[in-house]
């Protein structure tokens, strides 16, 4: 096995590209948009559960987009569908630094989460499962980089910015940094391998020693069993991050003190990715898939009862450890049990259930706020959904492991 050093060497020209698309999907996530919850409700005068239910109808809709638009990652090159998502992104990021009408907000949610949250990873993940056998593990652990950094640095950057210029503006740089980099990426993969081709010719075959498609995959116990796995994990970290205005708020803590220790989840973030890659390509990701969420058990634990930021510190770097294994894992799993020819339909699939999660999650916790259950309690009550979806997959991955090796 080649080191690092020498992978990303040999492969930089198609690795950063995927890292590229993974940062830029920040303006459409939760911990970016999260920090201009407080402004945004004041400007439209909302209600915690009103924020939740566009935010909810917005991710939500986007979700249902996914199952098509997902699966042009199967017809289109990464070259030309990643441009295309980023400046539909860029117009969402312009919608939003001059949107003044409160029943335009869920249009624009939509877009931000369709673009950012729910095509560009998509695409990236996709494009590294698919160009990457042997080293599938570590080209997915190298993409997640770029999420990372973009986790690290983005939030404060925000909150430090707000300080100085008015939000709306922050937006606006947003929308041009996407048009900026929209070529670059082209310019990157102007001799990119084409999905058609890598789909008939260098296929990764799954159970069975064959191909499976969307639909087969679908009704097989492994996927059913990690569907709770796949929308527990941005439906809860999505609340996480979308409250914490509000988490700060009743601890007491100011937000830039909050948001200061979401680096150390990042750093976390970056080792445990680095570590699953390593061990998918080593194991296998069949092996390590029903364990990862059990950090997050603790952590949503601790952020329940922590009595100050240190602790609160703590659980973002359980987080941070639980994310390795959500970068990572589920990409290789469905490459492993169902091979990769029909991967960008199966993902995208497995992508809609994740974003109706993430669409679910600031929902429901908006409206228990607002009907008087303490955010303290919704945190333990999250800590236990992680410890059963967990549990959901013990059996049905060790059969499905026997059935693969067979």
């Amino acid at each position: 096995m080649i080191s690092y050093r020498s992978f990303l060497k040999q492969n930089g020209r198609y690795l950063l590209p995927g890292a590229m698309l993974m940062f830029l999907s920040c303006f459409g996530q939760t911990f970016f948009i999260g920090t201009f919850a407080a402004d945004i409700r004041k400007a439209f005068e909302l209600s915690h559960s009103e924020w939740g239910a566009i935010y909810m109808v917005g991710t939500g809709t986007s979700a249902l987009i996914m199952l098509w638009a997902g699966t042009l990652a199967d017809r289109m090159r990464v070259r030309i569908l990643g441009p295309i998502m980023l400046i539909c992104l860029a117009g969402a990021c312009f919608a939003m630094a001059w949107l003044s009408w409160v029943w335009a907000l869920p249009f624009v949610i939509l877009a931000l989460r369709f673009t950012a949250q729910g095509m560009l990873p998509h695409i990236s993940a996709v494009a590294m499962a698919r160009w990457f056998a042997a080293s599938r593990g570590r080209a997915l652990a190298f993409a997640t980089m770029g999420f990372m950094l973009a986790e690290a640095v983005m939030p404060i950057t925000v909150v430090w910015l707000k300080g100085r210029v008015d939000w709306h503006f922050i937006w606006l740089i947003a929308a041009g940094f996407c048009v900026l980099m929209a070529p670059v990426i082209y310019v990157f993969l102007r001799q990119e391998r084409e999905p058609q081709h890598m789909a008939s010719s260098m296929s990764s075959l799954g159970m069975e020693g064959r191909s499976w498609s969307r639909w087969e995959a679908i009704r097989h116990p492994v996927f059913l069993s990690a569907i709770p796995a796949m929308m527990a994990f941005p439906a809860f970290s999505t609340v996480f991050f979308f409250q914490q205005t509000y988490f700060a708020e009743i601890k007491g803590w100011s937000h830039l003190s909050l948001v200061a220790v979401f680096p150390l989840g990042t750093l976390s973030f970056a080792l445990s990715t680095l570590t699953f890659g390593w061990l998918i390509d080593r194991f296998g990701a069949t092996r390590l898939m029903p364990f990862y969420l059990l950090p997050l058990v603790a952590a949503f634990a601790l952020h329940a009862w922590s009595p100050s930021i240190a602790w609160v510190a703590v659980g973002v770097v359980l987080m941070g450890m639980a994310g390795g294994g959500q970068a990572t894992l589920p990409a290789s799993v469905w490459s492993e049990f169902f091979g990769t020819t029909h991967l960008g339909a199966i993902k995208a699939t497995v992508a809609a259930f994740s974003v109706l999660g993430s669409a679910l999650g600031p929902g429901l916790s908006g409206w228990l706020i607002d009907s008087g259950v303490p955010y303290e309690t919704q945190l333990t009550a999250f800590a236990v959904c992680f410890a059963i979806a967990s549990a959901l997959m013990v059996i049905p991955f060790t059969r499905a492991r026997r059935s693969l090796t067979a």
